[in-house]
């Protein structure tokens, strides 16, 4: 082989000196590039063909080289002719490559393309006389880069900062060839600009050729920039065309300062009461939220103790604690510059006074006006009662022509109708003086009532000083007597008599003020001998049973008259005169015949069962 390299282009050469006036030149055509993926097959085409086709050599030979990057050396790949091919052994490509010729052309097959393999392939053409051509091709080989990592910096960004301030970080690993990084705020590519938006780019290569590129953003914040979504997007190269990939979008925090607050009352809901429990709540717009000193505007220099860095709790409040409170960031020295204030209330309700209080004495007949009044700071609704019903509306109750009735407790409840839970109440206790008052009306009682029976009388009387209560009884004794005393204006007494004849009683209530009298009378009335009183129902029913048992006492007698007239024992006869005939009579039976001289004159049989003799007289 070494042999045929060296002599065979010396004869050549000698050949075309000899021949190529008249023998055809070579013409070659290849691609400027060819374009493909890490891993994959590449296919680089050469034609070429001969300016006289009369002349076309019969021998032609193809050698392929590849040119190192950067430099101007060259190493043959493959060496062919019309009756050999043979792919140089000690190269990069020994084993990988494989060259397929016919006479219009020759391609070389790269397989499993590598990422060193980008670099300029040359087909070389020798026609002999006809001369030597050669082409080349670059190979362009690409790999996609892993989809890009974002990054966002965990501490706040301050809008203080003079100079751009670290944002983000992305980075786009194994590409090749070099990808590119380009950052986007809300959609928006962001330009690199002086002071404003710095893009650091920081590119690596591995020994397998993959490049990865790391790009820093650099960023002046604005507080508008707190609701702001930060991206980058990588492009690269892949055959035939430019493909991007957009990574997470992040926020990132940014640190301002407060510039407004705002203080409220949190709890409770509604109004507020002396004894409730008070939450004010303080909020400024800064971030991070700071802490807050809380004041009343009255004691300015004087700072309110708070378990909580927002929080003011007040527990429990009183009228004292009504005014204006204001809450400060605890970064500001000045007081004034910013701060939060609100309005507290606390509301209260006094005590119920009632005049005239405890208790109060009135004469029958007069008048009296009652007044119940209770501080509040707002607007209240008095209402009295008496034994659980109302009796009147309003902070004064009138009470006219006083009676007995008009006696007891009245109690007068306050309330607030915007704040139910305020509510207080106070009494008066009346009571009225005067003469006893008997309970009915009636100066006389008329009663009857069957010797021998037990009569209660009852005597209830009122008045002030409680009455005493005394008996005159005429016609009897006092059985019994009860006296009870249902509260301290009513004296109540029941006296038990017997009745043994008309009775006259009176009931004497008296006091310090007057008395009073009721009088009793009970007309004795004589009781029936029957054990039972007599009564139409039962009249009618011994009626019946009398009458049912005459019916049953003829029935038998009819019976036995027969009965003895079927034996004989009974004669009849017709003559004037009448005679008793005595027969033989048994202890059992007894038998009586009696005649007359009267046409119509009938014997008459009576039977006696079980009874005595007796004798002729008698019979």
């Amino acid at each position: 082989m070494a042999l045929l390299r060296g002599t065979l282009p010396t004869f050549f050469l000698h050949l075309c000196l000899l021949h190529c006036s008249a023998w055809a030149k070579v013409e070659l055509t290849m691609h400027e590039a060819v374009e493909v993926y890490a891993g994959d097959s590449a296919q680089i085409p050469c034609q070429y063909n001969f300016t006289h086709a009369d002349n076309e050599p019969s021998f032609v030979m193809i050698q392929w080289f590849v040119k190192a990057a950067g430099n101007s050396a060259r190493t043959r790949i493959f060496y062919g002719d019309g009756s050999q091919h043979i792919v140089d052994n000690n190269t990069d490509y020994s084993g990988r490559v494989a060259v397929t010729s016919d006479r219009r052309g020759t391609r070389l097959a790269i397989q499993d393309v590598q990422l060193r393999d980008e670099r300029e392939f040359l087909c070389q053409v020798n026609g002999l006389a006809a001369g030597n051509a050669e082409g080349k091709t670059h190979l362009k080989v690409f790999a996609p880069p892993e989809a890009p990592v974002i990054e966002g910096v965990l501490p706040g960004i301050s809008i203080t900062s003079e100079v751009p301030s670290k944002v983000a970080s992305c980075e786009a690993r194994n590409g090749f060839p070099k990808p590119n990084i380009t950052w986007y705020r809300d959609g928006v590519p962001l330009v690199p600009t002086l002071g404003y938006i710095n893009v650091l780019t920081l590119v690596s290569q591995r020994s397998s050729g993959f490049i990865s590129v790391e790009s820093t953003l650099e960023y002046k914040v604005v507080k508008e920039d707190k609701d702001a979504h930060f991206s980058c997007e990588v492009s690269f190269f892949v055959p035939g065309a430019i493909r991007t990939v957009e990574s997470n979008s992040i926020n990132v925090t940014v640190h301002y300062p407060t510039t407004m607050v705002e203080l409220w009352k949190q709890s409770p809901q509604g109004l507020v009461k002396e004894g409730d429990t008070v939450e004010l709540r303080c909020q400024g717009d800064g971030n991070p939220p700071p802490s807050f000193v809380f004041n009343r505007e009255q004691e300015l220099d004087v700072d309110l103790e708070s378990n909580q860095a927002d929080v003011l709790k007040l527990s429990p409040v009183s009228r004292q604690d009504s005014g204006i409170y204001q809450c400060r960031p605890l970064n500001h020295d000045d007081i004034t510059e910013v701060k939060g204030e609100v309005q507290l209330t606390v509301h209260y309700l006094d005590p119920a006074v009632v005049v005239p209080k405890d208790s109060e004495f009135m004469l029958k007949g007069e008048d009296l006006t009652a007044t119940c009044n209770a501080l509040s700071s707002l607007q209240t609704a008095t209402v009295w009662y008496k034994n659980g019903k109302q009796v009147g509306k309003g902070n004064t109750l009138h009470l006219k022509d006083a009676d007995y009735e008009t006696a007891g407790e009245y109690i007068c409840e306050v309330t607030v109708p915007s704040l139910p839970a305020l509510h207080t109440s106070g009494s008066v206790h009346i009571i009225v003086q005067g003469s006893p008052q008997l309970a009915g009306g009636e100066q006389e009682v008329r009663l009857e009532e069957a010797t021998g029976r037990i009569v209660n009388l009852s005597c209830e009387a009122r008045g002030h000083p409680p009455p005493s209560i005394s008996w005159v009884i005429v016609g009897t004794q006092i059985w019994n007597e009860v006296v009870s005393k249902p509260n301290e204006h009513v004296t109540h007494s029941v006296v038990s008599v017997k009745v043994t004849s008309d009775i006259s009683a009176s009931c004497n209530a008296s006091n310090d003020m007057g008395t009073e009298v009721k009088a009793f009378s009970v007309k004795a009335i004589p009781r029936f001998t029957s054990a039972a009183p007599f009564s139409p129902a039962e009249g009618s029913g011994v009626i019946i049973v009398v009458i049912i048992l005459c019916l049953l006492l003829l029935a038998i007698l009819g019976s036995v008259l027969y009965f003895l007239h079927k034996k004989g024992k009974i004669s009849c006869g017709r003559s004037g005169k009448q005679e008793i005939t005595k027969e033989k009579t048994t202890k059992d039976d007894i038998v009586v015949e009696m005649k007359t001289n009267t046409k119509n004159e009938e014997a008459v049989l009576l039977k006696a069962v079980n009874g005595d003799k007796k004798g002729p007289n008698e019979q």
